[in-house]
């Protein structure tokens, strides 16, 4: 099977934002779109909680009710994830889509893009911000273990679409941000967008020879490039940079060898994610 954007939709708040920036990455990169709602179904402990007083018999009615009632939210699980599927392929082909597909599976969302990998160009994924309805739930805590178990560049975006006008890399001369920086340069995703390379450190001659090399990188393949060297905590001096030049898409190596690595490895992933108010690009 061809490459896809896959596009994880769950029903939140984000759903729109997901779909309107799958839509654009699909035609952007040429590469089909397809819709994905994985249904959950939670194991009931149900039966654990009834081990009371209660008499035998009276119990195992009880549970065989519990099972048809736990039988009926499924399909109802199934019903809701299908009509939403068929309302964000209409989104999509009002957004100039030819053909969006959709899937739908049961299972947990990690386990099933991991069985989707080989199919995936980039995953969009919807974040979980501060007042998020808790219907997104599932999606937000499985930020961490969706980068950690997926080799494939993940879109984390926000509610509402905005067309990308300039894009920010954190660079930390890592192998992984160095291929991001490749990235930049050659992909339709960022055709035409200025590119601004920050690295977060100190003023030596190792990190400017790296920042050259990116410049020169993204100026050779057409873009406008601009850098900067900046010291100071990796979080704050990125935020303060991106809301300094107006950027409305950062990129960032999921793991790389410096400070950035620590920032985006551990319980701090979701926080940083939760916390950009624009889309973050993860490459691994």
């Amino acid at each position: 099977m061809t490459e896809q954007v896959m596009a994880a939709i769950d029903g939140s708040q984000f759903s729109e934002g997901v779909c309107d920036y799958a839509a654009w990455a699909s035609l952007a990169l040429e590469a089909p779109l397809t819709f994905l709602h994985v249904v959950d179904n939670h194991p009931q402990t149900a039966e654990a909680d009834l081990s009371g007083n209660i008499g035998l018999g009276s119990r195992e009615h009880l549970l065989e009710e519990l099972s048809q009632l736990d039988e009926q939210r499924a399909k109802v699980a199934q019903e809701q994830g299908r009509l939403m599927l068929k309302a964000a392929k209409e989104r999509a082909v009002e957004d100039g889509v030819g053909e969006p597909g959709s899937r739908q599976r049961n299972g947990t969302l990690v386990e099933t893009l991991a069985e989707l990998e080989e199919d995936i160009r980039l995953l969009v994924l919807g974040k979980r911000g501060g007042s998020a309805h808790q219907d997104s739930e599932h999606l937000g805590s499985s930020l961490e273990r969706v980068v950690r178990s997926l080799h494939r560049p993940i879109l984390m975006v926000p509610e509402t679409f905005q067309r990308p006008q300039k894009v920010m890399i954190a660079f930390d001369g890592s192998n992984t941000t160095r291929k991001g920086v490749e990235l930049l340069a050659r992909s339709p995703l960022f055709s035409g967008i200025p590119c601004h390379v920050v690295i977060v450190g100190a003023e030596t001659g190792d990190n400017r020879s790296q920042l050259d090399w990116a410049l020169s990188t993204l100026r050779e393949a057409g873009h406008e490039a601009e850098g900067a060297i900046r010291a100071g905590d990796v979080e704050e001096t990125l935020r303060v940079y991106k809301e300094q030049h107006d950027i409305d898409l950062v990129v960032m190596g999921a793991y790389g060898h410096s400070r950035i690595r620590h920032l985006l490895v551990g319980s701090t992933t979701t926080a940083m994610l939760r916390r950009a108010s624009v889309p973050v690009l993860l490459l691994r």
